[in-house]
């Protein structure tokens, strides 16, 4: 990862911070693993050919944890923008490489099969998104999965007492209609409600480069 002059935004300086590490012990208690898993046994159900998988945001890697017990033979790296998040991320053992830093700021030096957020670009400054899609579209050889709140329009939401901190908008299709060599393979909803593998209320939407 190389050196940037570019600013660190509010939203950047928060999860880096106290807040950030504030979320590491609430994520640890309200996260069940199997859930996890189940979600990301359907999502990779419709990929062929992951052999390496990029998540930005992992905190303290739920996700590549419940990955990697379902697929122990992928190769998983991560980019997280806390300190104390990425030296746990470290200490895991299953991770061929951790990215500690924005994930503006990161420049692949190659491409992953599948490289995806969860809960992630919700708590980016909108302003920085396009940015992000970009690097997440360089990220990927194949398939990008986006799973986050969604709403038709840009709407802000207040979180745990900030303003301008979380937000719901169409990622989908905006990273759709920013990098149209890109193709909706499918999309669902998790919920909280659900009966067997409870989550938080998001959608997922899994996209694949054409013409590859």
């Amino acid at each position: 990862m190389s050196e940037t002059n570019r600013t660190q935004s509010e939203q950047e300086a928060l999860w880096a911070g106290s807040f950030g590490d504030d979320y590491i012990q609430r994520n640890d208690r309200n996260n069940p693993r199997w859930n996890s898993a189940a979600f990301f046994a359907r999502i990779l159900s419709r990929t062929g050919g992951v052999r390496s998988i990029l998540e930005f945001g992992p905190n303290v890697g739920s996700n590549l944890d419940s990955i990697h017990r379902l697929l122990p033979q992928v190769e998983l790296h991560a980019v997280e923008i806390n300190p104390t998040a990425a030296e746990r991320l470290r200490g895991l053992g299953f991770l061929a490489e951790v990215h500690q830093g924005s994930a503006l700021d990161f420049q692949p030096a190659r491409a992953y099969d599948l490289a995806f957020t969860k809960g992630v670009l919700i708590h980016m400054n909108p302003d920085d998104l396009p940015a992000m899609y970009d690097v997440m579209h360089a990220a990927s050889s194949r398939y990008i999965l986006l799973a986050e709140y969604y709403n038709p329009t840009p709407v802000a939401v207040p979180y745990r007492g900030h303003g301008n901190q979380l937000f719901k908008r169409d990622f989908a299709g905006e990273f759709l209609d920013r990098h149209p060599d890109t193709r909706l393979v499918d999309y669902g909803f998790a919920y909280r409600r659900d009966n067997t593998f409870p989550m938080d209320d998001f959608t997922w939407f899994l996209l694949e480069k054409v013409g590859r």
